[in-house]
């Protein structure tokens, strides 16, 4: 039979109005919702540029931080979905990107 248990960590912000989960174990497998540059104890914006927006208490610290109260790891991820508003901030994200997956890097849109 399947069955899902939803996962929550104060190290990332809290749902807005409580309508869906930071992630969700569904058998062996862990979903992470997508999260924007918040501070988790305030859930107020992060000011800054594309790099405090992917690093710190943002971005992929969030995704890390889900992982890890979920049961596993960073290491695990197999796919990553980026958004961006400016294409012209590629670069920077990536190069923060880079820095969170060793040889195998997941697959990424």
């Amino acid at each position: 039979m399947f069955s899902k248990r939803a996962v929550y960590t104060e190290k990332g912000p809290a749902p807005l109005a409580g309508i869906y989960n930071q992630a969700i174990i569904a058998k062996d497998m862990v979903y992470c919702s997508g999260v924007i540059a918040t501070d988790p104890a305030t859930d107020d914006l992060v000011e800054g540029d594309i790099k405090v927006h992917t690093v710190g208490e943002t971005g992929f610290s969030i995704l890390a931080a889900g992982a890890d109260a979920a049961g596993t790891d960073i290491d695990n991820v197999v796919k990553v979905t980026v958004y961006l508003s400016n294409m012209e901030e590629f670069d920077a994200m990536n190069s923060v990107y880079s820095q969170y997956w060793g040889n195998v890097k997941p697959c990424r849109t």
